[in-house]
């Protein structure tokens, strides 16, 4: 194992994480932003009026990108399983 691989294998696996946490991520930020400005332009200054919509946008995107995220999640894995006999090298 050379120093070069491991910073490819670090680098992919930072990547997948970040490219299936995105979607998620994203959601729960439009819908954070939208609630604050509501909350700016109303002065209504409920702290618990920001958890359920995020949870509910986080969800939906969950739910919308499960199947992009799982595939995924499973084509890295599967490259690494079928690797593992160079990674032993």
């Amino acid at each position: 194992m050379t120093q070069e691989f491991i910073l490819d294998f670090g680098r992919e696996a930072l990547q997948t994480t970040i490219l299936v946490s995105a979607p998620m991520l994203g959601f729960g930020l439009v819908i954070g932003v939208i609630v604050s400005i509501f909350q700016a332009v109303t002065s209504i200054q409920e702290m618990t009026l920001t958890f359920i919509p995020k949870i509910l946008a986080v969800m939906l995107a969950m739910v919308l990108f499960f199947p992009w995220m799982l595939q995924l999640m499973l084509s890295y894995t599967s490259k690494i399983i079928i690797n593992i006999p160079m990674y032993i090298r």
